[in-house]
């Protein structure tokens, strides 16, 4: 697949906020793929996916807390996000596409096994799928935030108009839908550096588009791919754990549903925080991962 894709400069990520951590690539199909990596090389492996319409510097609170207990935590940037390549139209995006992307990155780059998956919003999405793809590969989960929807029950009102609002509006704020998904007020540099991967409306194809691909319909392209992880997931026999926040009206719902179909779920609920938890409550999300992983 050959797809004409932006690359943003490197001197927008020159001012970051407490996020030193120097850029890596891996060529995924034809496309660069950004992460970072914290901990040491031969620690365990931890997989941070990011969703909608954030990137791997949403982990920036997580990183130390996995590397000081010494993990090899990797936080990867979504194709459209970030630091990676950004593919120019919104046909050039699909759900199947990006689950290829990560698990090109994971396992033809890096050579990951052992991992422990760590997905929020899209980053649940994708990564749920992989760990129902490839469970040889996965030592544990921690979905926070996220889901696996079907497309077999409607999706509320409020929710499609979001979705064609971030598709259709001239200007899309990218900062302003993080802050809208937090409890506390994001520093000005912390927005700006949300805004830094997308130097104007061009390079966002991604954000735009990744609304657009939740299944809500049963017949949706990806309706029966996330139908059959389901049944994966429903004869998952390691540990998962169920960590959302306590404020998220767009994922919350999914936390009961994931609890009750995975064998052996445990949960835990991350006070104070809104649907961007590693904003609100990141060091604690951190302790969580690295106590679940030492405690299994």
């Amino acid at each position: 697949m050959r797809v004409r894709a932006l690359r943003t400069p490197q001197d927008r990520f020159a001012a970051l906020p407490d996020f030193g951590y120097p850029a890596r690539y891996a060529d995924v199909g034809g496309l660069r793929m950004a992460y970072v990596a914290a901990g040491p090389p031969d620690g365990e492996p931890v997989l941070l996916l990011h969703g909608e319409p954030s990137w791997s510097f949403l982990y920036r609170k997580v990183l130390p807390v996995l590397a000081d207990a010494g993990l090899r935590a990797i936080a990867a940037d979504l194709v459209g996000f970030g630091r990676s390549d950004k593919p120019a139209e919104m046909s050039d995006h699909s759900y199947a596409r990006h689950v290829e992307w990560v698990r090109a990155l994971a396992f033809d780059a890096l050579g990951l096994s052992g991992v422990t998956l760590v997905g929020q919003d899209w980053g649940g999405l994708i990564g749920l799928r992989l760990v129902a793809e490839h469970p040889g590969r996965f030592a544990r989960v921690v979905a926070a935030n996220t889901g696996l929807p079907t497309g077999d029950h409607p999706m509320p009102e409020i929710w499609l108009r979001f979705r064609e609002v971030v598709r259709t509006a001239p200007v899309l704020g990218i900062s302003r839908l993080v802050q809208a998904g937090c409890r506390s007020v994001l520093a000005g540099e912390v927005l700006a550096a949300y805004e830094a991967p997308f130097p104007d409306e061009s390079f966002k194809a991604g954000p735009r588009v990744m609304p657009s691909l939740v299944p809500t319909t049963p017949g949706d392209p990806a309706s029966a791919a996330n139908r059959a992880a389901w049944q994966q997931l429903s004869a998952w026999d390691k540990p998962f754990l169920v960590a959302f926040s306590d404020s998220d009206p767009i994922t919350g719902a999914m936390a009961p549903i994931l609890k009750a179909a995975v064998p052996g779920a445990a949960e835990t609920v991350i006070e104070g925080a809104g649907h961007f938890l590693q904003e609100d409550a990141g060091e604690r999300l951190g302790t969580v991962i690295a106590d679940f992983i030492r405690g299994t």
